[in-house]
């Protein structure tokens, strides 16, 4: 194994798997709850397809940067193949073109930013707190 982790740039130590703080985004309902929040603080949409690899790529990259605590913001994740007739919801309510992965920062009511795929991770949250 010695020879192996030199190779492979391994060093033998097990890395913490990071956790986010994401709110299952499953009901229409929670929508109205988003827009109304997002003046106090604000709200982020993650839109992920768990069957693109690029979406599992994006959001691994999405995970390992985010530097960010549940004070700052709520972060949304959408699970788009579960909740599609939401995600289409996501797009009319906040007037953004759906894509996937798809990054949607929402304050007071309104849109911000967003973006997809690569560009998700170019978006400087902290900008937006």
């Amino acid at each position: 194994m010695g020879l192996l982790n030199k190779i492979f740039g391994g060093n033998g130590e097990v890395k913490e798997k990071k956790v986010l703080p994401w709110i299952p985004l499953n009901e229409l309902a929670q929508l109205d709850h988003i827009e109304k929040k997002s003046s106090i603080k604000t709200q982020v949409i993650f839109k992920h397809s768990t069957r693109c690899g690029i979406s599992s790529m994006v959001i691994k990259q999405f995970v390992d940067m985010y530097n960010l605590t549940e004070k700052e913001l709520d972060l949304y994740y959408l699970d788009l193949l579960s909740y599609r007739d939401l995600s289409n919801e996501v797009g009319y309510k906040f007037q953004v073109m759906h894509q996937s992965p798809q990054l949607i920062v929402i304050k007071n009511g309104t849109v911000v930013s967003h973006a997809s795929h690569g560009a998700i991770n170019d978006i400087d949250l902290a900008q937006f707190v």
